[in-house]
């Protein structure tokens, strides 16, 4: 389908984030190349008035240390489940009107009226009026309160949201959403959003993992295959469809040992759970049956703590080689090397974060315990479409892996995320921004899901 273009449209646009997590600047990444001056850290940026960054850090050292506290014995739990419902997603049946504000949300636009919070960042951007896009919904209100010129794009990040991610009044507001699913599109809806202002997208996934025309996630996947079912089990049942989607890219021989990857969160959570999983796995590392990748991200302690746990399981002379640690303090590194990471990775282990949307890639999810609202709807999705299985104990993993890898399970969720999941959103956004296609078409037919 033809693709009708603006004469003397820009190519580039303000990339807006935050540094909250992983998921918000996770999600801008992919559009670096796009990014005017860079991605902008909205708490965090060159000039901050000391006011906006007292904000800021007021509201994320609330999440973090709440976070971290849920692993505290039985108070944890109780002051994560009253911290969650300010920010939990309602039921989505049956359908209702679902546009009145909560109190969060309430309390947001509170802030923009006795601090003036992001006016100086938004009247910093309007001197040059790109468009603007931003992964964080407050930075978009933001932008609409205080009249930013151009158009104004938010990127949904989790596989549902929060009444919190859509403005007061949502029916007369000029924020347009990048939706990473169809649910995210109907919940729009039922927050108040108009039709036209939502796009089914896609979540943004790194370019380097995707290809042109899938060619990266295609040739990726045909090396996985084998190692998640060496008896091919799944692949002599249904060879001819994968030959159809990945033609001579689906290899007959290993060519790595398997790999599991862990990934922690961005507050640090859970990183007990992969010196569990290193422990249950030791004699398959030293067998060189299995590597491990643990992830500790920009987290400093969390690299020391996964390093220490190398030391005390006597893993040392396989540091490196049969047990890996990635850590980076340069964020958007970091995401460079775990990128790299995945094209060589067979499992992906992990809370159901924003991560979730990886199983595009072709990679099968094991999902750690979810933590908050938005990960319970995102390891629902995951198990809706086949592309995440639910961790046993484990303690235990070195048994009930094998029995997985046997069975073929971990080839079908990789081949059903690859199916299911969208994997253009990238290139669908960038396509969206800069007026890059038929409007007179609906969205869903127009770009590649």
């Amino acid at each position: 389908m033809p693709i009708k273009k603006i004469k003397n449209m820009p190519n580039k646009a303000w990339v807006v984030t935050v540094d909250m997590g992983y998921g918000h600047q996770r999600a801008a990444h992919p559009l670096s190349d796009i990014a005017e001056d860079g991605i902008i850290t909205a708490n965090n940026y060159k000039g901050i008035p000391k006011k906006d960054k007292d904000i800021w850090v007021n509201s994320k050292g609330i999440y973090e240390f709440i976070s971290r506290f849920k692993k505290v014995p039985f108070l944890g739990d109780k002051i994560f489940e009253i911290y969650d419902k300010f920010q939990a997603i309602p039921k989505f049946y049956p359908k209702r009107d679902l546009s009145k504000p909560n109190i969060q949300l309430k309390q947001i636009y509170r802030l923009f009226e006795e601090s003036c919070w992001g006016q100086d960042l938004i009247t910093r951007l309007s001197e040059k009026p790109l468009p603007l896009v931003t992964t964080f919904f407050v930075t978009a209100f933001m932008a609409e309160h205080y009249g930013y010129p151009g158009e104004i794009y938010c990127v949904a990040t989790d596989t549902d949201v929060s009444r919190t991610w859509v403005p007061l009044d949502p029916k007369n507001s000029r924020i347009n959403y990048f939706a990473p699913n169809r649910r995210v599109v109907d919940r729009l809806k039922l927050y108040g959003v108009k039709e036209d202002k939502i796009f089914l997208t896609g979540f943004p996934l790194p370019t380097e993992n995707v290809g042109k025309n899938l060619e990266i996630v295609k040739k990726d996947l045909g090396q996985r295959l084998i190692n998640l079912d060496p008896d091919k089990f799944y692949i002599s049942q249904y060879e001819k469809t994968l030959r159809h989607h990945l033609g001579a890219k689906l290899i007959k021989k290993s060519v790595r040992p398997l790999t599991i990857t862990f990934a922690v969160g961005g507050a640090g959570a859970q990183r007990e759970l992969g010196a569990t999983i290193m422990k249950s796995l030791k004699k398959k590392i030293i067998s060189g049956e299995i590597i491990l990748n643990l992830v500790a991200g920009t987290h400093l302690v969390v690299n020391q703590y996964f390093k220490d746990q190398v030391k005390e399981l006597e893993l040392s002379l396989y540091l490196n080689k049969g047990v890996n640690v990635l850590f980076d303090r340069n964020k958007y590194k970091f995401f460079s090397r775990f990128n790299k990471i995945l094209r060589k990775t067979d499992i992906l282990w992990t809370k159901p974060s924003e991560l979730s949307f990886y199983c595009a890639l072709g990679i099968p999810i094991i999902t750690a315990p979810p933590i908050g609202s938005q990960e319970v709807f995102n390891q629902r999705w995951l198990r809706t479409i086949g592309g995440g299985i639910k961790e046993e104990e484990p303690q235990y993993v070195n048994e009930w892996l094998s029995d997985w890898l046997e069975s073929g399970w971990l080839a079908e969720a990789a081949m059903q995320g690859f199916l299911e999941a969208p994997k253009f959103g990238t290139h669908n956004i960038e396509k969206i921004i800069f007026h890059q296609y038929d409007k007179t078409k609906k969205v869903e037919t127009v770009l590649q899901y």
